[in-house]
């Protein structure tokens, strides 16, 4: 096996999920009460790590199942990236960033893993302080809706 050496930072890499369910005229968002630091007991987007080796919405699709419960089959998205510096306080972290539309039912969902608390809540009142820089990834995402 050959060793490389990198002359350039490597950062952490995650995924976040913008779960989005209900009309459009009283859209709900999916979103997890944080278990652990930092951030803990701020709302977030499910999300999380990528595993060593595993395709990036794979691992959306584990995190989301493992914070909330909710075993998606259908499509996701991708959004973009986010990769400011200081948008984590554990270092640099870059994430990947997917929607799946559920449909117009909001399934029922449960806090698991590292999230104390799963549940939805709609677009127009979401928690004024949220962990991260995930105000500004779902209203992205608002925004990619409502330009569809």
């Amino acid at each position: 096996m050959t060793t490389f050496t990198y002359e350039y930072a490597r950062p952490a890499f995650t995924v976040d999920t913008v779960a989005f369910a209900g009309p459009s005229s009283a859209r709900k968002v999916l979103l997890v009460k944080r278990g652990a630091e930092p951030f803990r007991g701020c709302w977030a987007l499910p999300g999380g790590f990528v595993d060593a080796d595993e395709p990036p919405v794979a691992a959306a699709l584990r995190e989301l199942a493992e914070e909330t419960g909710l075993v998606w089959e259908g499509p996701l998205v991708q959004l973009g990236t986010w990769a400011d510096p200081g948008r984590d306080p554990r270092g640099w972290t870059v994430t990947a960033v997917y929607i799946a539309e559920i449909g117009l039912a909001t399934p029922m969902v449960v806090g698991g893993d590292d999230a104390a608390e799963a549940a939805w809540c709609f677009a127009d009142d979401l928690p004024q302080k949220m962990a991260f820089d995930h105000s500004e990834i779902v209203a992205a995402a608002l925004h990619r809706l409502d330009c569809m």
